[in-house]
């Protein structure tokens, strides 16, 4: 692994996605997660502030250990207990129908294998059981999507393999989930970068 990759990019990830427009999208989604809840490319723990008392315990997976590092600082003491898992979200190292809430905030993009990673989500969420989402992908504008596909190959060599052209809700409805909220609009900064799909699906029994 490069200097580039396991030092400089995960300060850098961290500083860029502590900003305000994120912060607001946090607040709005990740406190309807509630039970045991599995949040997918925990990071450096962004989302921790965010998570409401009816959450029971919290399981963060990522394959980060320099993100978890600038992460930590942002534990403190709480209602229900937190465990930081190194692990890759096309293999969870979790049981089966286990999870009441799987929560991701801007990782699909950067999965290697969207589809496995989503495959695995849905095993390990109970039947009946929620995941809560924030992600940027695919626009609809034809315009927008043709640069969206021009910068990716390159985008994600420097962003740590994120993909700007990822059809999020295409992705889901192929996992077997249901959405029962699906808002999508860009967000703020470039429009090839800020497209959002936001809401909660269900994972049928």
């Amino acid at each position: 692994m490069s200097v580039w990759s396991r030092l400089v990019l995960p300060r850098l990830i961290d500083l860029v996605m502590r900003n305000e427009a994120a912060a607001t999208e946090r607040a709005r989604l990740v406190p309807l997660a509630s039970g045991v809840v599995l949040e997918i490319g925990i990071g450096s723990a962004l989302n921790l502030p965010y998570y409401s008392s009816d959450v029971r315990a919290l399981y963060g997976v990522d394959p980060s250990r320099e993100l978890w590092r600038i992460g930590r600082r942002r534990l403190v003491s709480g209602s229900f207990p937190i465990r930081y898992v190194a692990g890759s979200a096309e293999a969870l190292p979790v049981a089966g129908r286990r999870v009441d809430t799987v929560v991701t905030t801007w990782t699909l993009c950067s999965v290697p294998d969207a589809r496995a990673a989503l495959a695995e989500m849905r095993r390990v969420l109970r039947p009946g059981g929620r995941l809560v989402f924030i992600e940027h992908g695919r626009s609809p504008d034809p315009s927008v999507r043709r640069w969206q596909d021009r910068l990716t190959p390159l985008w994600a060599r420097v962003a740590g393999g994120c993909h700007l052209n990822r059809p999020i809700d295409a992705l889901l409805e192929g996992a077997g989930f249901q959405a029962i909220t699906l808002d999508r609009d860009y967000g703020e900064g470039p429009r090839p970068m800020s497209y959002l799909y936001r809401g909660v699906a269900v994972a049928p029994g």
